[in-house]
C-alpha cells in the first residue's frame, strides 16, 4: 500500500505552525512529511515563507519516528551544492536516519533573488548534474576537490556524516531529468500520475513520491473559493511555474483562472471518496508514495482531525 504524506507548505504557513503541524501529523497518523523549499511564496496571499531548513531541524526534534524530506530543495544557484550536502548530513544526524534529500532543478521564482539571472532549461540541467555529483562524493566521504564548468569545491568534507549515507530523490519531469533520476536517485519524484514518465525508474523498485494538494472544509463552496484564492498559480503547469520571476507574475498569470477550474484539480470539501480517487491515480501510475497538501494555513487543525478519523482510515482501505 502507499505511503500518505503530510506536506508542510512553507509558503503559506509561519515557521512555529509549520513545526506545530508536523508534530500533530505523526500524531495523526501520517507516514512520512515533506517540506517546500522556497524564498517566496507562489501569491502574495498566501503570505509566508520561512527558512525550511531551521523548520526541518525543529521539526527533527517534536517528531518521534516520522521520516522528513525536502520536496524539493534546488542545489544550483541559491544554495552551493557543497552547502547543501552539508545541510542534509546534519539532518540525517538530527534525525536519527529520517531524512531524504529531495533535489530540484529550481524555479525561477526562488533562485532569481541572488541575481544571477535564471538559466535556460539545457544549462540548468547541466548544473543540476554537476551539483548533484558534488552532493554524491561529499556524502559519501572524504575530501572533495572539484574543477567544474558551473561550481568549484576546494578541499570539502563533511565531519558530522551518517555512516548510512543520505537518500537522495530526485525530480524529474521529463527525458532529461529522468535520466539524471535513474543515474543519481534512490527515489524519484514527479509531479503528475504519469506512468510513462515513472515506469522505467519505478522498474527498479525504489520509491517514488508524488504529492496532491486538496481543500477540505465542510462546506464545498468555501473549500472552491479558498482553493481558487490560494491556489489558483498551480494551474499554469510546470513548465511556465518553473519560468515566472515572482508572486505579482503568477497572479498575473492566474489572473482569468476561474475556480472551477482549480476545483477540477484540486478535491474540494469534505468528500472521501474524491481525495482517495485522487490518489489512486498516482498509485496506479506507480507511485509509492503520495503527500497530501492542505491548502489554507488556518484550516490544518480541521483536516488533520479529518484525516485521523476519515481519510486516512480510508485511504488504507481504498488503496
Amino acid at each position: 500500500m502507499a505511503q500518505i504524506g503530510y506536506t508542510m507548505m512553507c509558503e503559506q504557513t509561519p515557521a512555529r505552525q509549520l513545526v506545530e503541524d508536523v508534530a500533530t501529523a505523526e500524531e495523526t497518523g501520517f507516514d512520512y512529511a515533506v517540506i517546500s523549499d522556497h524564498y517566496f511564496p507562489w501569491l502574495e496571499e498566501m503570505g509566508h515563507s520561512p527558512y525550511a531548513w531551521s523548520v526541518l531541524g525543529a521539526a527533527a526534534q517534536v517528531t518521534q519516528n516520522l521520516p522528513l524530506m525536502t520536496y524539493v530543495t534546488c542545489p544550483i544557484m541559491r544554495y552551493h551544492p557543497a552547502v547543501v550536502a552539508q545541510k542534509a548530513a546534519t539532518m540525517a544526524e538530527l534525525s536519527q536516519g529520517r531524512f531524504t534529500l529531495g533535489l530540484g532543478s529550481g524555479e525561477n521564482l526562488n533562485e532569481h533573488v541572488i541575481g544571477r539571472g535564471w538559466p535556460s532549461a539545457d544549462t540548468r540541467h547541466a548544473m543540476f548534474a554537476e551539483a548533484l555529483r558534488i552532493i554524491r562524493d561529499l556524502l559519501g566521504g572524504g575530501y572533495v576537490t572539484r574543477r567544474g564548468e558551473f561550481f568549484d569545491v576546494d578541499s570539502a568534507k563533511l565531519y558530522d556524516r551518517p555512516e548510512a549515507g543520505v537518500p537522495l530523490a530526485i525530480a524529474a519531469s521529463g527525458p532529461r531529468s529522468l535520466s539524471l533520476a535513474t543515474e543519481y536517485g534512490d527515489a524519484l519524484v514527479a509531479v503528475d500520475p504519469d506512468a510513462d514518465l515513472v515506469g522505467g525508474f519505478a522498474r527498479q523498485g525504489k520509491p517514488v513520491y508524488g504529492q496532491l494538494p486538496i481543500c477540505f472544509d465542510p462546506d464545498r463552496q468555501a473549500a472552491v473559493e479558498r482553493a481558487h484564492r490560494l491556489w489558483r498559480w498551480s494551474v499554469a503547469g510546470w513548465k511556465v511555474m518553473a519560468e515566472l520571476p515572482g508572486p505579482v507574475n503568477f497572479a498575473a498569470y492566474a489572473d482569468s483562472v476561474r475556480p472551477e477550474d482549480v476545483a477540477e484539480k484540486v478535491p474540494c470539501g469534505p468528500d472521501v471518496e474524491a481525495v482517495v480517487k485522487a490518489v489512486r491515480a498516482y498509485t496506479e501510475a506507480g507511485f509509492t508514495h503520495v503527500a497530501l497538501v492542505q491548502i489554507g494555513a488556518d484550516h490544518q487543525d480541521a483536516f488533520l482531525d479529518w484525516s485521523a478519523k476519515e481519510l486516512l482510515p480510508a485511504l488504507r482501505e481504498g488503496l
